[in-house]
């Protein structure tokens, strides 16, 4: 297979393996709704934060959506997005790679660019995630039309470009009939299927199936006229008679000639509404729809630059995920792929670099949450709810011989082990060793002297005394649990444990060691 090189690419090749695995540390003052909300914003570097990420989200994700800097020798006001080719791939390669990690077996990952990089991102996608599993480049008219100041022409499209973690793997696409389809095509009613909803009339004649001597047959009406197609039909004649009798065939008369149509109804039996394939140009989304969603958000002055309209994000949520389905998006921008998971009820990550992760994405996200009214909210029945977390990155965790650095303070690690063992944020207390329980399973950390006793090999190490005050914690924060569920299960991170394996496993401890069970040592 066809592979790219540029200056640096045996460097940049390395450089996901390179990357040191940060902490994800919550600013609980920019975190908004619901607490205990699953959708995650990041302020910080989105190659760090994609490596931090992977320890709780590894093939988890099921739809990624990015809008890249495209590399236009133009500067956005905020994005610098004048890179040289040969830094643009090495920018992009190392997240591709990390992407890939995140997104689930099942899963897409959907990239908007234009001709500048088009063809060379296509080949560097070609090689991440594999030429068999390209799906297509899907056609963005982002225009309405215009150019009176072009030069040559007038640009009006761009590229998504769509890619599947395992194309054997990867369902069928499919979306909600077109509403304006549906306003101008299904006009009729029938009181008698009404659940079903509106109906159109389609031909029941067809040509251009292969031919099928077995659909060629009269279709024979009450007063014993036959009605017979010009090449067959596209039902059997089992089918066409129990329409005939049930009254789902419409006859009438063109051109002096008997014409057999039947009734498409907009909900099948079982009461769903039929649905159509994507088609590979998305039109009825354009730019200056995100533009005007921008200004009404931020207002004039501090609208967003070439901001992806909601309903783009939205075409694709919808074909590639459903409800609870998870969504990120590592070059969040204004904030609108979170925005939209967010109306459609699918938990999203968000990770932007810059201060428009406060500036922007953190009042536009509270405004969803309120229910704020524009992009998709009326078509998908937004009323507002929900929540967020917003976490900056922390500093390293390991150094560079694989130790917990010293600065790592408690209630960091603590969160950090909480999330990889239960995958929620973690509210407990900063000055207990007891994390919290989930699943029927308590959780302690003896670690930075927790319990008042700094001595080296003392206080950080699982005895008999320590795992006593950690029950003891336990007992006090959750005493039915304990009443109801004395042999309870208890999983202890410690640097060292002097209870022998036996007396572990008798008391239902799972003892993990620091730094080396630390999850987000991978």
């Amino acid at each position: 297979m066809p592979t790219l090189h540029w200056l640096t690419r045996e460097e940049d090749l390395r450089a996901a393996s390179r990357v040191p695995f940060r902490l994800l540390e919550e600013a609980r003052d920019l975190s908004a709704g619901e607490p205990d909300s699953e959708n995650i914003l990041i302020q910080g570097d989105n190659l760090e934060a994609l490596k931090a990420l992977l320890p709780f989200y590894a093939g988890q994700v099921k739809c990624i959506y990015i809008d890249p800097p495209y590399n236009t020798r133009s500067a956005f006001e905020h994005y610098d997005d004048n890179l040289e080719h040969s830094k643009w791939l090495a920018m992009m390669w190392p997240r591709l790679e990390l992407l890939r990690e995140l997104l689930a077996e099942d899963g897409s990952i959907w990239v908007s660019i234009d001709d500048n990089e088009v063809h060379y991102l296509k080949v560097l996608m070609d090689e991440v995630f594999g030429r068999s599993n390209f799906l297509t480049s899907f056609i963005w008219k982002k225009s309405y039309g215009g150019g009176a100041k072009a030069k040559w022409f007038v640009g009006l499209h761009e590229e998504v470009l769509c890619f599947t973690k395992d194309m054997s793997k990867f369902p069928e696409m499919f979306l909600p009939p077109d509403p304006g389809i549906v306003r101008k095509y299904y006009k009729f009613r029938d009181e008698k299927f009404a659940d079903r909803g509106p109906y159109r009339l389609q031909p029941l004649a067809t040509t251009s199936m292969d031919d099928r001597p077995n659909l060629r047959y009269p279709i024979v009406l009450r007063n014993g006229e036959e009605i017979w197609p010009e090449k067959q039909w596209q039902w059997s004649r089992e089918r066409s008679h129990r329409a005939l009798t049930d009254g789902d065939l419409v006859i009438s008369s063109r051109k002096g000639k008997k014409v057999v149509s039947y009734k498409q109804y907009l909900r099948d039996e079982r009461g769903e509404e039929r649905q159509r394939k994507p088609q590979t140009i998305i039109e009825g989304h354009y730019t200056q729809h995100g533009t005007y969603e921008s200004m009404r958000l931020f207002g004039l002055q501090n609208k967003f630059s070439f901001p992806k309209p909601e309903g783009l994000v939205s075409y694709i949520l919808e074909a590639t995920t459903k409800l609870g389905d998870l969504v990120l998006d590592s070059f969040l921008g204004s904030g609108t792929t979170a925005a939209v998971a967010h109306k459609m009820g699918r938990r999203w990550i968000g990770v932007e670099m810059g201060e428009h992760a406060v500036t922007h994405c953190v009042p536009r996200l509270n405004k969803v949450i309120e229910g704020e009214p524009g992009g998709i909210s009326k078509s998908v029945g937004w009323q507002g709810g929900g929540g967020f977390r917003f976490y900056r990155l922390g500093p390293p965790v390991f150094d560079a011989e694989g130790r917990i650095q010293r600065d790592i303070r408690f209630p960091v690690l603590a969160a950090h082990l909480w999330f990889s063992e239960t995958d929620r944020a973690w509210n407990g207390a900063d000055g207990s060793p007891f994390l919290g329980l989930h699943d029927g399973r308590a959780y302690g950390l003896l670690y930075n002297g927790i319990l008042g006793d700094k001595r080296p090999g003392s206080g950080n190490v699982l005895t008999r005394a320590t795992l006593g005050a950690i029950r003891e914690k336990v007992a006090q924060a959750h005493p039915g649990f304990v009443r109801d569920n004395p042999d309870y299960l208890l999983t202890i991170y410690a640097e060292q444990s002097r209870l022998t394996p036996s007396t572990l496993e008798q008391a239902g401890i799972t003892f993990k060691q620091t730094p080396y069970d630390v999850k987000v040592r991978m």
